[in-house]
């Protein structure tokens, strides 16, 4: 079939044609924003998973409502290194102001020309951009250089002028574990003095499984603050309705065994579906995509996923880290006991840390709970096992 009409959409945090299997979790955003509409408060949400569950495009499907009701929204992406820290709080700085120059076009209040000034004023100490929003700086509010007492300054000022339109105030974050932990903890802090003072701010946030213990590890009274949403594979009936319906809407069709072949191949995951449905459709020279053409979809697929998703991951570790990967593929999807894993390394479990250490900071593996590690992303161990006498465990230079 010709590859430009094709429906699927592989990609990071792209929308799928169908975005299904997923009506719990909007769900609960629109209720969330219904509350703030009746001046009523309620919790953040937390969106936590594996890469390639669909965390991100949750979450932009949210930020698009949030917008779509008049909220005021900053859209974030954590970064886990040196720079991190400061490339957050400019970000943040930058985008509220860039945000906020949308009120400047309507009717303001008192309490809203106060709260365009402490924007003005928190993005002035961050020099983040000299972009103006046409009020006067509010000398005193959200400029101390304390994060945590800013960001409170900022959030009442921000949320209460916004509660008097039944409008909210969110930050969307994703990948909030690689937050440092300064700004985490004042953003946990803001969100509880919102929670308490029914302020109508919220923290919507994604992020890999171990978040809600990052969150708790900050800042203990966290796993009160937020409506912890875990996202994992489709079932069976939602990725077969994911793979089937886009082609059905361009006249092609599955047939059942192919579907039943392809439906194996993804194990449910959103981007997998998107990667095979999308080789699947490639391949197929009918309009009706049979078994033989899954069987070649699967087989090339794998082979295009083995040489751009996984290898990407595998090629940022380095011999040592390799080693680790090698040795937690013994334990399938996982998890695995990091004694285990360092025993299989012959090596004494403390002199794990450092190796375990990088990999978490590299985005390849988290730790689901104390003493144990897992791949961020599924079918890692396979694809270990597929490639196991040919990886090059060398890598980069340790």
């Amino acid at each position: 079939m010709l590859p430009e009409q094709n429906p699927y959409s592989p990609g990071s945090g792209r929308r799928p044609p169908e975005l299904v299997g997923r009506q719990k979790e909007l769900e609960a955003f629109d209720t969330l924003s219904a509350r703030v509409g009746y001046g009523l408060g309620d919790r953040g949400i937390v969106l936590t998973g594996l890469r390639g569950v669909g965390k991100t495009v949750l979450l932009n499907e949210m930020h698009r409502r949030a917008e779509a009701d008049g909220w005021l929204t900053v859209r974030l992406e954590a970064r886990r290194d040196e720079e991190g820290a400061k490339t957050v709080r400019r970000a943040l700085a930058r985008e509220l102001v860039v945000a906020a120059r949308k009120l400047t076009r309507t009717s303001l209040t008192g309490r809203m020309k106060d709260a365009l000034g402490t924007i003005s004023s928190f993005n002035a100490k961050i020099g983040a951009t000299s972009i103006e929003l046409g009020v006067d700086i509010s000398t005193g509010r959200a400029d101390s250089g304390d994060v945590e007492v800013d960001l409170l300054e900022l959030v009442e000022d921000v949320a209460t002028a916004l509660g008097e339109k039944r409008r909210g105030f969110a930050l969307f974050v994703d990948e909030m574990q690689d937050l440092d932990a300064e700004t985490m903890g004042a953003l946990i802090a803001a969100q509880h003095a919102a929670n308490q003072r029914d302020w109508p701010f919220y923290i919507v946030a994604a992020g890999l499984p171990n978040l809600p213990r990052v969150l708790t590890e900050t800042r203990s009274y966290a796993e009160r603050l937020f409506n912890y949403r875990p996202i994992g594979k489709l079932a069976r009936d939602d990725a077969a309705y994911a793979l089937r319906e886009p082609a059905e809407r361009l006249g092609a069709e599955y047939e059942p065994d192919a579907l039943e072949q392809l439906l194996d191949a993804t194990g449910g995951y959103p981007y997998f579906i998107q990667e095979f449905g999308q080789t699947a459709w490639d391949l197929a020279p009918e309009r009706t995509i049979t078994a033989a053409d899954a069987a070649a979809a699967v087989s090339y697929g794998t082979d295009r996923l083995d040489a751009g998703f996984f290898r990407s991951r595998w090629e940022r570790a380095t011999k040592s880290e390799r080693r680790m990967l090698f040795a937690m593929a013994v334990d399938g999807e996982g998890p695995s006991p990091t004694a285990e894993v360092a025993h299989r390394m012959t090596l004494q479990p403390s002199s794990l840390g450092p190796y375990r250490a990088a990999l978490i900071s590299k985005g390849l593996v988290y730790a689901p709970e104390h003493g144990q590690i897992a791949y961020t992303v599924p079918g890692m161990a396979a694809y270990i096992d597929r490639h196991h006498d040919d990886l090059d465990v060398s890598g980069a230079a340790d």
